[in-house]
């Protein structure tokens, strides 16, 4: 198999395994008020499909990274992944809603593998001077997914019914199985160890390492921001756009752009190093959302969204870029997982914390919005001092 053809394959895969993943939350959501009528069971069922990302992501990372066919338990998780979901659905109207709740959190944890389980695995499927090009292709991904996966499960929601919404999300879940199993194995077998022990070290790694920490920490921060640039979009939509629901399709304005600026970036990448695009990409969208705040009209909020979701695509790519040079064979998909749940659950807490200030003021979400994107750029500022060496003669004078 060539290396294009595999990549290809993988790119298909990660698509298919990313939409459904991006489909099933809001389509969880109109389930639970279309069986029940009400939103709290929707919300409660999309917060428990997300709120053990931060448990799951090093659990699952661990399992990838001790598998000699990590495609293989992949393709299983997602499989687990795609039970979860029917069962959820079969169950939500007649069990009480407790044991339902409790599958939700199950199936949350597996949330990760979807992510990060795959973008783990480039590295294997491609030459090391082809890397940077499946960065961004793979970044790519997660653009269409977040363009066309919500988009999907309500027009098939609008058009056929919650549950068929499901079922479509569970269908693309499902097709990316196959493409799972095939991804290569692994050239050596990993050295068998202690399953907390690499818990421990995955964690070591992801703190100790400085340019893993600061795209973490960066990326975290940034994306919790993100979150509360959603909540905002229906509200700018109504100041700016004729109505709420124009301001969630702006939305998909922003996933557009992220992904022409990936595109982009596959064709001809970037000559600047990938630990300065990271924070020039989240001072750029800081300023889109400082656009966004004080736009007089529909154009000027529409291109204030655009220049969000162009710097939003290349700082993906700089991430998982840092992360694949940075991060460890034997524990490459454990960085990359736990990653992933960590922006989940940043992600979760960004919208959560947007609600009650977007009910107030529009004004403040914003400035929230901004604040944590600079936030962003100063952790990594300050994570790129370097650290202080002991002086040796100050050391000879005390001895």
């Amino acid at each position: 198999m060539s290396d294009r053809y595999a990549l290809v394959r993988y790119l298909c895969g990660a698509a298919a395994a990313r939409t459904g993943d991006e489909a099933s939350g809001p389509a969880l959501l109109l389930l639970g008020v279309a069986v029940t009528g009400s939103a709290t069971t929707g919300s409660a069922l999309l917060a428990g499909v997300t709120a053990t990302a931060a448990i799951g992501g090093p659990a699952v990372g661990v399992l990838l990274d001790r598998a000699v066919r990590p495609g293989r338990l992949l393709s299983a998780i997602l499989a687990l992944n795609a039970l979860g979901l029917i069962a959820l659905a079969l169950f939500l109207e007649p069990l009480p809603f407790a044991p339902v709740l409790a599958l939700a959190l199950v199936v949350g944890l597996l949330g990760p593998a979807l992510s990060g389980g795959w973008t783990a695995q480039l590295p294997r499927l491609v030459a090391p001077t082809h890397l940077a090009r499946a960065n961004a292709l793979d970044a790519m991904t997660f653009s269409t997914a977040s363009l066309l996966g919500p988009a999907l499960a309500g027009t098939v929601a609008l058009g056929a019914g919650s549950g068929f919404a499901i079922a479509v999300a569970v269908a693309l879940i499902a097709l990316a199985a196959p493409v799972a199993w095939s991804l290569p194995a692994r050239s050596t077998p990993p050295v068998p160890s202690p399953l907390l022990t690499d818990l421990v070290a995955g964690a070591r790694v992801v703190l100790g390492n400085r340019a893993l920490l600061r795209v973490t920490v960066v990326s975290t921060v940034s994306i919790a921001g993100t979150g509360v640039l959603v909540v905002a979009a229906p509200l700018l939509g109504e100041r700016s756009l004729g109505g709420a629901a124009q301001g969630a399709m702006s939305l998909s304005v922003m996933a557009v752009c992220s992904l022409v600026a990936n595109l982009a970036l596959a064709r001809r990448p970037a000559r600047l190093a990938p630990d300065s695009m990271v924070p020039l990409c989240v001072l750029v969208q800081a300023v889109g959302v400082v656009g966004a705040m004080v736009a007089p009209s529909a154009p000027w909020l529409l291109l204030a969204v655009a220049v969000v979701g162009a710097a939003e695509g290349p700082q993906l790519t700089a991430l998982f870029t840092v992360r694949h040079r940075e991060a460890p064979e034997r524990l490459r998909t454990q960085v990359f997982t736990t990653a992933a749940s960590l922006k989940v659950s940043a992600f979760a807490v960004g919208a959560a914390s947007a609600g009650p200030l977007a009910d107030h003021s529009l004004t403040l979400c914003l400035v929230l919005a901004v604040a944590l994107q600079v936030t962003a750029a100063l952790a990594h500022l300050l994570l790129s001092r370097p650290r202080p060496t002991p002086n040796p003669l100050r050391v000879e004078d005390g001895s």
